[in-house]
C-alpha cells in the first residue's frame, strides 16, 4: 500500500502569498495617527502622550505598543533643553556707573556715547 504525504508549502515562500495578518493591518493603520500624533506635538510627544491623545479620539492601545511602532518607525521625542544660567548674579566685579545720569545732551560730536546691550 502506498502512502500519499500531503506536501503543503510551508516556510517563507507560503508566507509571501498569505494576506497580512490582522495584527501587522491594525499596526499599519495605528501607526499613521501615531505619526500623525507625534507630527502634530512637533516631535515632542512620547508614548504616553501620543496614548492619551489616541484615548481622545477612541483609540484604545497600550503604551508598551505604542512605544513598539514607535521605535520600528524610528520616532524619538525630544525632550526640554536643560536650563542653564548665562550670567553671574553674585559677581566681585563692580557695576560700572552712571555717568550721564540720563542727560544725553552734547555740546558737540563724540562727547557722550551709549549702548544697549539687548
Amino acid at each position: 500500500m502506498r502512502r500519499v504525504l500531503d506536501v503543503s508549502i510551508s516556510g517563507y515562500y507560503a508566507s509571501r502569498g498569505r494576506p497580512d495578518s490582522e495584527r501587522v493591518t491594525k499596526d499599519r493603520l495605528l501607526m499613521v495617527k501615531i505619526r500623525t500624533s507625534f507630527e502634530d506635538s512637533r516631535g515632542t510627544y512620547g508614548a504616553l502622550r501620543i496614548k492619551a491623545d489616541l484615548c481622545e479620539q477612541g483609540e484604545q492601545v497600550s503604551r508598551q505598543r505604542i512605544g513598539r511602532l514607535m521605535r520600528q518607525a524610528e520616532l524619538v521625542a525630544r525632550g526640554k533643553r536643560k536650563f542653564r544660567t548665562t550670567t553671574k548674579a553674585k559677581s566681585s566685579h563692580p557695576v560700572a556707573g552712571n555717568l550721564l545720569a540720563r542727560n544725553f545732551d552734547a555740546d558737540g560730536p563724540n562727547q557722550k556715547w551709549a549702548t544697549d546691550i539687548t
